[in-house]
């Protein structure tokens, strides 16, 4: 039983397993990170009964599932950057699948969420901040430096620029994995707090203990407003990651 609200983040190992001083146990972060791939990869499967998993031309509900996640990530990656952003659909795609399915299953009771963990977090908007660097390098070398410098900028005023510009540039991974962690954290906290305050009152010998169904109410309210987050904030976080990657490609 969960004692407190944060205890619902430990990471936990499942199956301990150790070589020298290398630690390579089989967490619960581990365990639900390898549970969202095979979910995936199931879904993907089972859209077709053929060997090759051809789509349907009449599309069954899994079919429909991939299809809308897949066209809303095109749509984000057309308006953001236009056709030449269509190379980037498997990556992005990917990114979008993997916090949307993350999160929806930490909604789930006795299980575990992988996106409040900065590690998690940081990880994705670091690799990714890395890579459109990487990207942003390999199109415009020295180029990309225009990014610190706006447009017809007096040199008086670009010393003072420059050093804002690059300390924000430096920040979006920060803000970007704070944002999805902060959201989620937060969320399933209240949740936890909410569920422990109706059982407390359940408890009661008296006729207070009716009145847990006031809580128990705004309960089912908050699940389907941390369903809406958990749809939103991988939303959010794709977005975001379509909006830098095309400032690394046509700068700004």
């Amino acid at each position: 039983m969960i004692l407190t609200p944060l205890e619902q983040f430990q990471i936990i190992s499942i199956f301990p397993v150790k070589l020298f001083c290398l630690d390579f146990s089989i967490t619960n972060l581990v365990l639900i990170n390898s549970l969202v791939i095979f979910i995936y990869v199931f879904i993907i499967s089972s859209i077709s009964t053929t060997k090759d998993a051809a789509f349907y031309i009449i599309p069954n509900n899994w079919q429909i599932l991939i299809e809308s996640i897949f066209e809303t990530v095109s749509q984000l990656l057309y308006d953001n950057i236009n056709a030449e952003g269509e190379k980037y659909f498997p990556f992005v795609a990917v990114i979008f699948t993997f916090i949307l399915f993350s999160n929806l299953i930490g909604l789930i009771p006795y299980s575990f969420t992988v996106t409040s963990h900065l590690v998690v977090t940081f990880t994705l908007s670091f690799s990714i901040f890395i890579g459109i660097n990487i990207i942003c390098i390999k199109k415009h070398k020295f180029e990309m430096l225009s990014l610190f410098i706006p447009a017809n900028t007096a040199f008086g005023l670009a010393l003072l620029l420059v050093p804002i510009e690059f300390v924000s540039y430096i920040f979006k991974p920060i803000s970007l994995g704070v944002r999805l962690f902060a959201n989620l954290m937060a969320g399933h906290t209240l949740l936890k707090v909410i569920v422990g305050f109706s059982w407390s009152m359940l408890l009661l010998e008296n006729t207070l203990a009716t009145v847990h169904i006031v809580p128990l109410l705004v309960l089912i309210l908050l699940v389907g407003l941390e369903l809406g987050v958990a749809i939103i904030q991988a939303y959010v976080f794709t977005i975001l990651t379509c909006i830098y990657l095309n400032d690394g490609i046509n700068l700004h």
